[in-house]
């Protein structure tokens, strides 16, 4: 049986109703679940820059079941069928798929994520089952694909991306994305103009072909006003750099107090 969890993100992501999410990069199950039950729409654990193994993304899919609030999103490793296979498996309920370049690899991607006969899925669904249902037409309803358009090729053929048949959405990698354009790093502002227009072009092409889109943000703010700009879905990042922007705000109040006395 289908969770009402996963059925309603899916419902949501496909009705282009705006989702909030969060990034997980630490294999930390405890601090994940605590994150999933603070009320975001969806947790995605990076499996490809993140430092999580298949363990820690089976756990940490674990930890966001257990909120019974938020869905569980994994950014695979690669675009293969067996890195997404085993994170639906392991009872993902939308893969976000990094490196898309065409709409070729595309197709593959979705391909890679459904069941027979509209994909070559293998069926295994050890966690899913109780996720996703184990009935592979009711798996298939509720699972997402999101394409990442963060290179030159993806951002070229984003129109084409975003048509492809059974894909629900795109998902902005900003930092690659600015690179792609000729940034000579993440937020280069001598790129502005240019990666404001790519931004656009890829909302612009996900409407077009009606699915979601969607944009890693560093933080809330950034995710308001993206959202506010259409984007469908956003992602607030990440667990590892929040905690070291905590951690360091606090040791600023602690010295300041220090040096007051």
């Amino acid at each position: 049986m289908t969770s009402a969890v996963a059925t309603e993100f899916a419902r949501k992501i496909r009705a282009r109703e705006p989702a909030i999410g969060y990034w997980v990069v630490l294999d930390s199950p405890v601090s994940t679940e605590r994150i999933a039950r603070l009320g975001y729409d969806y947790v995605a654990l990076d499996a490809q820059h993140g430092l999580i193994g298949y363990s820690g993304m089976l756990h940490g899919l674990l930890a966001i079941d257990a909120s019974a609030q938020a869905a569980g999103v994994v950014r695979v490793e690669a675009n293969n069928a067996t890195a997404i296979g085993k994170a639906l498996d392991a009872g993902a309920v939308a893969i976000i798929v990094p490196l898309v370049n065409n709409a070729q690899d595309a197709a593959d991607a979705v391909r890679y994520a459904k069941y027979p006969p509209h994909g070559i899925r293998s069926y295994g669904p050890m966690r899913s089952a109780l996720r996703v249902g184990p009935v592979p037409a009711e798996a298939d309803a509720t699972t997402l694909v999101f394409a990442m358009i963060e290179t030159p090729g993806g951002l070229d053929n984003v129109e084409e991306i975003a048509a492809v048949p059974g894909l629900d959405g795109l998902y902005v990698g900003p930092s690659d994305l600015a690179l792609a354009i000729g940034a000579a790093f993440p937020g280069d502002p001598a790129i502005k103009d240019e990666f404001e227009a790519a931004l656009v072009r890829v909302s612009d092409a996900a409407q077009a072909a009606g699915i979601a889109a969607g944009i890693h943000n560093a933080s809330g703010e950034l995710a308001h006003g993206r959202l506010n700009e259409g984007y469908t879905f956003a992602t607030v990042a990440s667990d590892l750099t929040h905690l070291e922007a905590t951690a360091a705000a606090h040791l600023r109040s602690a010295r300041t107090t220090i040096d007051a006395k």
